[in-house]
């Protein structure tokens, strides 16, 4: 168990790249595992920043995203949850927090997760080897300061949570442009973000002040 309650952090640092990545290296040289997770609402950069740690620490890190524990659309599809995706309630949040328990005990000898294919738009389990030892995990995703009980259970296995942030500007014109990336017409694209992805942004927004650090990327 390692952080509580959501509060706020009133003296939160803000990170650029170079010292965010000083920091990660921090965290991976403790001598016993340690689990950083990167929250944000979507667009706000998470992956890019979680790609550059992972890149720079090399075997010595694992990226376990949030996002290998989407329902399936068969599992929204059965929930009335198609047109919510994205949600808090449209992820096995139980799931998440029970492999993010393991992955603390770090018992070994190796522990796989889902990843989440774009292409698809569908999680992959079994996709993700995390060996015994590995130094560093980060676990990324939007909703890692929810208040919700699995959340809650979830983030008890955490050291320390970032929040990425990023004007509003870009980050809805990075959202569309990945929607269309991955099939919607640009029309479809801004209806989506607009009544699915913006809500889920807000909620997202209002746990800033809870984060340990905010990270601004270029």
């Amino acid at each position: 168990m390692v952080l509580g309650p959501v509060t706020a952090h009133l003296d939160q640092p803000a990170l650029d790249l170079a010292t965010a990545l000083d920091r990660a290296r921090r965290l991976a040289a403790r001598p016993a595992r340690s689990i950083l997770g990167i929250t944000g609402p979507p667009g706000c950069g998470k992956s890019t920043l979680a790609a550059a740690i992972s890149s720079e620490l090399g075997q010595d890190c694992v990226l376990v995203p949030m996002d290998g524990f989407h329902l399936a659309d068969v599992a929204l599809e059965e929930l009335g949850l198609r047109g919510r995706k994205g949600a808090p309630e449209t992820f096995d949040s139980w799931g998440y927090a029970a492999l993010l328990g393991r992955l603390r005990a770090d018992a070994g000898p190796v522990v796989y997760a889902p990843a989440f294919e774009r292409g698809l738009e569908q999680p992959i389990a079994g996709s993700i080897a995390m060996p015994a030892g590995t130094a560093l995990v980060i676990t990324e995703g939007n909703y890692l300061l929810h208040d919700g009980a699995a959340w809650a259970a979830a983030r008890e296995c955490l050291d320390e949570i970032w929040y990425c942030d990023v004007d509003d500007e870009t980050r809805l014109r990075r959202l569309t442009a990945r929607h269309v990336q991955f099939g919607k017409t640009r029309a479809a694209a801004a209806a989506w973000v607009a009544a699915v992805d913006e809500p889920n942004a807000r909620l997202i927004a209002a746990t800033r002040q809870a984060a340990h650090a905010l990270v601004t990327l270029e």
